[in-house]
């Protein structure tokens, strides 16, 4: 399906006119809705709240070239600053709000950005979906202009230790919406969203907020994050409704003992790590819709997708998508690399991205299966053992809502969460950790199986809802 006036048709690849946001996120009919944080809000609203944030910006010295950090929860005040930085024609830096103070200052000592944008409010109270903030933008007299011209810079979820730096220009981003465009399930004009991924980070970001804007589907943020809150989101409006979010997300959803009847959800769609086996039966079994899964990296955003949930594990890559399996990492196609500064021949080099994810790619269909991270192949005893396998393995077992296998010191260490661990009764947790080791020692080799199981009522996650795979981060987690 094309998509009618976008930048694929009309523009070189590399490049985005300087009204890009005017002309593909911010058009429309002055009283067409396109977000609802609490309250519906229309265009002709929104363009005003980017315009008001435009003055402020360059009244703190942001111009064309220039560089401001946000640090602002999920928010219309954090959607209008976002727009306003990239209709000036800065570079915007994303800072999650979950940060702590002395994360964000090690952030802006590493960008060196001219411009912070922080909130006059307190932060969001937990388990908000949005907050109330009023942005203020602070001049730094160290910060330097773009280096690059790119229009965003993100730091990745540091799910597997310390983030990266990603950029990505405003011609990828268009390019990106294209994809989704193109994607008959994906929602259109006349449907709605209700996001629960961060718009901070890629999925929320574009498949999230910037394609509901430029697709003119109105967006929806739950006021809070819990089972109840999201439901009371999906049936408080009759359209066609698409929820948007990660496996966690969709785990809470499918756990719901009685929800409501939902005829207008069509289907949720989630990322951001492979979903463990049995997620989409059972959550399609609770709202009898299918839960549809997207392939993608904070490098590329979408790459590949499966959104009607029938052909799991696989996926389809998008519109101009090259995938290559090479020694069964997945590698694919990019003009530059989406590293500023990067020298690494192992992350970006001869035209390719190197997702270090395992996978495989269909020769005949191109048809997709990310199998994990290409780094979770150990050596034990001089016998190689896959993590991705043992994870699996423990995730499947019905006494099991959660799990990580890690590899640190020489051996393999499964962090788990289980139904009894999580209601705290001595007697089911003992239960389950008995099930799971009985499960193990039927299902795995002695040499795969973790050598310390620690069980825990909740496994810690990233800001963006991944499970943490760091291995002092889940130690300290277990008090260890």
């Amino acid at each position: 399906m094309a998509l009618t006036g976008s930048f694929a048709p009309s523009l070189p690849p590399a490049q985005a006119p300087d009204d890009w946001v005017d002309r593909f996120l911010l058009a429309g009919p002055d009283d067409q809705e396109c977000l609802r944080f609490g309250t519906p809000v229309d265009r002709a609203a929104l363009r005003a709240l980017v315009a008001e944030q435009a003055g402020r910006l360059t009244a703190a010295g942001l111009s064309r070239g220039g560089t401001a950090a946000l640090r602002l929860a999920p928010s219309l005040g954090y959607t209008a600053a976002l727009l306003a930085c990239w209709q000036l024609g800065a570079q915007a830096v994303l800072l999650d709000h979950r940060l702590t103070d002395h994360e964000v200052a090690l952030a802006v000592e590493r960008l060196a950005p001219q411009v912070l944008v922080e909130s006059a409010h307190g932060p969001a109270a937990a388990m908000r979906g949005f907050a109330e903030t009023d942005p203020v933008p602070v001049a730094r007299p160290d910060g330097r202009p773009a280096a690059t011209g790119h229009a965003l810079v993100q730091l990745s979820s540091g799910s597997t230790g310390p983030a990266k730096v990603i950029a990505r220009t405003a011609a990828d981003l268009l390019r990106e919406l294209d994809c989704y465009a193109r994607l008959e399930a994906f929602p259109k004009a006349g449907e709605r969203v209700v996001l629960l991924s961060s718009v901070v980070h890629v999925l929320g970001l574009v498949g999230g907020l910037l394609n509901s804007l430029h697709a003119r589907v109105p967006l929806t943020v739950p006021a809070r994050m819990t089972t109840a809150g999201v439901l009371a989101a999906i049936g408080e409006d009759d359209r066609p409704t698409t929820v948007i979010g990660v496996p966690f997300h969709a785990e809470l959803l499918a756990g719901a003992a009685d929800p409501p009847p939902l005829p207008q959800l069509r289907r949720m769609i989630v990322a951001g790590e492979l979903v463990r086996p049995g997620l989409p039966a059972a959550f399609t079994a609770r709202y009898g819709v299918p839960l549809g899964t997207m392939y993608g990296m904070t490098e590329l955003g979408v790459i590949a997708t499966d959104l009607d949930g029938t052909g799991h594990p696989e996926v389809v890559p998008v519109h101009g998508m090259d995938l290559r399996e090479d020694g069964g990492e997945l590698h694919i196609a990019m003009a530059a690399s989406p590293y500023p500064g990067l020298t690494d021949p192992t992350r970006w080099s001869d035209g390719r991205l190197h997702t270090r994810d395992a996978g495989r790619v269909d020769p005949v269909t191109g048809r997709v299966t990310v199998l994990g991270r290409r780094d979770s192949q150990v050596s034990i005893g001089g016998l190689k053992v896959d993590l991705n396998e043992v994870e699996h393995t423990l995730a499947a077992l019905p006494e099991v809502r959660e799990a990580v296998v890690v590899f640190a010191d020489g051996a393999i260490e499964a962090y788990l969460a289980t139904e009894g661990a999580a209601a705290g009764a001595n007697a089911d947790a003992t239960a389950d950790a008995d099930a799971v080791r009985a499960a193990l020692a039927r299902e795995l080799a002695a040499f795969k199986r973790p050598r310390q199981l620690t069980f825990l009522p909740a496994l810690p996650r990233t800001a963006t809802g991944k499970l943490v795979r760091d291995s002092a981060a889940l130690r300290a987690a277990a008090g260890r």
